[in-house]
């Protein structure tokens, strides 16, 4: 989910460019280090298109349309990745070219083939937590006693009001959200039942007067320059407000918290849309991101875990020992994850999301 925030890193255009000496790459921002993108290129001699998003509705909407001209894309394990294999979206991989493919975590590919059996059409890239991201001093300053390892920090509107005046900003995901509010409400995260839905669709809106705004990437800017203080969001993104925050002028001290009820744990897949222009070029572009040098530097500028086994031992200490973000056993026992539900229950949950938004 799955991020340091850039909108390009070596061209950018409305809609991707074409040709034989390319790979049109569409990922979430700065989710693979810009200067591994250039060797690529120089060893390879095939320029990479890269256009980003920042939430996987709008790669889905692209992938659904069709003819999106995109070869290697990289969606969120479930319920998106999972529930476009089902229509067909994607390519098989021709493993036989991908040389790198061992570099691969075992356990990781192992809870990746619950979605993708026989791990046929998708390689694990990254992967995280969604947590609580706070400017130490500003919450403290509001409410000493903060619950910043609870997810009341977010749904209690007691606890949440305090912080309106300082900023709050939340995911625009109604997959990332909904189930988060299901746990706080110690309800099935995974719940597709619409009286489940509208429970969760209620929590939100009791606290929708205490935030500012849904989105699923300002959140890092805003933390890092002291716009907000308190956001719901992805673990490696807070980490980059951290370390963008350390490096300003004016310093502000940000830090992530697990929620103690538990997280979602997200997974996301490098796969080839199956209308790929240049799909020889994108099975190539999926055997460098394997490369674990190019994994571990991602996992550098990222914050997040990565899917490579071979990358760990050239992680730095502070990345590797974080139990943020490569959570010890206890907490990782409290993670859940969200399977994709039928065509009516997305809608549902769309509407409901639309509704929390637009306050009606």
């Amino acid at each position: 989910m799955s991020r340091v925030f850039i909108s390009l890193l070596l061209a950018f255009a409305a809609a991707p460019a074409f040709g034989q000496g390319s790979v049109n790459v569409y990922n979430w921002s700065d989710y693979i280090a810009e200067d591994q993108l250039k060797s690529f290129t120089k060893d390879t001699g095939i320029r990479v298109n890269y256009t980003t998003y920042d939430s996987n509705e709008i790669l889905d909407a692209k992938l659904r349309t069709g003819k999106s001209g995109y070869d290697v894309v990289v969606p969120t394990a479930s319920p998106f990745f999972v529930r476009q294999l089902t229509a067909g979206l994607y390519r098989p991989l021709d493993k036989a070219k991908l040389k790198n493919w061992n570099n691969l975590d075992p356990e990781i590919l192992v809870a990746l083939a619950k979605y993708d059996p026989g791990n046929t059409h998708g390689i694990p890239w990254m992967w995280g937590t969604t947590g609580i991201g706070y400017n130490v001093a500003e919450i403290r300053k509001r409410l000493p006693d903060a619950p910043v390892d609870s997810l009341s920090m977010i749904f209690d509107p007691a606890v949440v009001s305090k912080f309106k005046d300082c900023g709050v900003m939340v995911l625009d995901s109604a997959t990332d959200v909904f189930p988060a509010a299901l746990k706080y409400l110690g309800l099935d995260p995974d719940s597709k039942k619409p009286d489940d839905l509208v429970k969760a669709a209620d929590v939100v809106k009791a606290v929708r007067p205490f935030i500012r705004k849904f989105h699923s990437s300002e959140y890092i800017n805003a933390l890092a320059g002291g716009n907000i203080c308190l956001a719901f969001g992805f673990s490696g993104d807070v980490f980059q407000a951290r370390d963008r925050a350390a490096k300003a002028k004016d310093k502000q001290d940000i830090a992530y918290a697990i929620p103690k009820e538990g997280s979602l744990l997200w997974i996301d897949v490098a796969a080839i849309p199956k209308d790929a222009p240049n799909p020889a070029n994108a099975l190539r572009f999926l055997d460098f991101m394997l490369d674990p040098k190019v994994a571990a530097a991602s996992s550098e500028l990222t914050g997040y875990a990565n899917g490579n086994k071979a990358a760990f031992a050239l992680l730095p200490k502070d990345i590797s020992s974080n139990p943020l973000i490569y959570p010890p056993a206890d907490v990782r026992a409290k993670f859940y994850t969200i399977t994709a539900g039928t065509p009516e229950q997305t809608r549902e949950r769309t509407r409901l999301w639309t509704a929390v938004k637009t306050g009606r």
